[in-house]
């Protein structure tokens, strides 16, 4: 399911349990926002890519096994 963070309502403040599941949403788009980053920074050509957003994942999923690579990385 797609999970996104809660809103502060206006003159209102989050419950803990609100606040700790933004907590959890944000690190987790945190590792997300970094894999993208270096992604961007090391393959140029995903800056303006223009494809199918189905196919970009191919891609992104080839970039990611030359990354490891050059980095000898295993995850």
């Amino acid at each position: 399911p797609l999970a996104i963070a809660y809103k502060k309502p206006k003159g209102a403040t989050l419950t803990d349990e609100q606040k700790a599941h933004n907590r959890i949403h944000n690190a987790l788009r945190a590792v997300g926002e970094r894999a993208n980053a270096l992604l961007k920074v090391t393959f140029r050509l995903l800056h303006n890519i223009t494809i199918d957003p189905w196919k970009i994942g191919l891609v992104a999923k080839a970039a990611l096994v030359i990354l490891h690579t050059e980095h000898r990385r295993t995850a």
